[in-house]
């Protein structure tokens, strides 16, 4: 069987388009899986508030049909900020957030009055006259699933990874305000953990937005922002 000149050609450029094309594929999984992961602690700066605003480590809840970007935010009663949208956080026993472990909390994990007792990553902070504290427990409290250790990754000062375990305790309720979802979803408003990193000084800031679903808080949306200086583990 004789082939024209054409088909010659298009029988030599093909194993070098199929060879082009496989070189993307290969790229896109090494960008997805790129970056150093950061195991140590995440040391907080206290949040501070003034009349434009909050800086360093502070909360935000969304209400149903609101945005991270327009609001619709509900206001804390308890919170001393100008804008009681922002509930500002303080560290806790350990620091801050600490990634390659859990920091599950105290058994019992609330008193009688339903205060949440968990002070490791933040001092408990009051919303709406009850205390609410911040857990990383290797169980979700609510649906029974084993959680991932947090995991932060830099890329070049680009911050990315996932915290799943991040659990809001309040009123003898748990909330997941992890990123992704415990079932791997970014549900609602939802949105992926994403930040900022100086190597030379350390100085972080890490974002993230999560839905709840069910409770009284159903559809709701934590905002948080985290800021301060990362520690490597020794």
């Amino acid at each position: 069987m004789k082939l024209s000149l054409r088909s010659m050609r298009l029988l030599a450029v093909t194993p070098l388009l199929a060879a082009a094309l496989a070189g993307c594929g290969s790229s896109d999984d090494e960008k997805e899986a790129a970056g150093e992961p950061l195991v140590g602690t995440f040391k907080l700066d206290p949040g501070h508030c003034d009349a434009k605003g909050a800086t360093g480590s502070y909360f935000r809840m969304i209400q149903p049909g609101g945005t991270v970007e327009e609001g619709g935010y509900f206001l804390n009663p308890d919170s001393k900020c100008p804008d009681q949208s922002f509930s500002v956080a303080v560290a806790g026993s350990d620091g801050g957030l600490r990634t390659g472990e859990f920091q599950p909390g105290p058994d019992p994990a609330f008193n009688k009055r339903g205060d949440a007792l968990a002070a490791q990553i933040t001092k408990p902070g009051t919303f709406t006259a009850i205390k609410f504290a911040i857990s990383t427990p290797s169980v979700d409290p609510g649906t029974g699933e084993k959680l991932p250790k947090p995991e932060i990754r830099n890329d070049d000062g680009e911050l990315s990874g996932q915290l799943t375990a991040w659990t809001a305790g309040w009123n003898n309720l748990y909330f997941n305000q992890g990123s992704p979802k415990p079932d791997g979803s970014t549900k609602g408003l939802t949105t992926p953990v994403s930040g900022t990193y100086d190597e030379e000084s350390g100085h972080f800031e890490l974002t993230w937005s999560s839905t709840i679903a069910g409770g009284p808080f159903d559809r709701f949306s934590g905002y948080w922002h985290l800021e301060g200086t990362f520690v490597p583990a020794t």
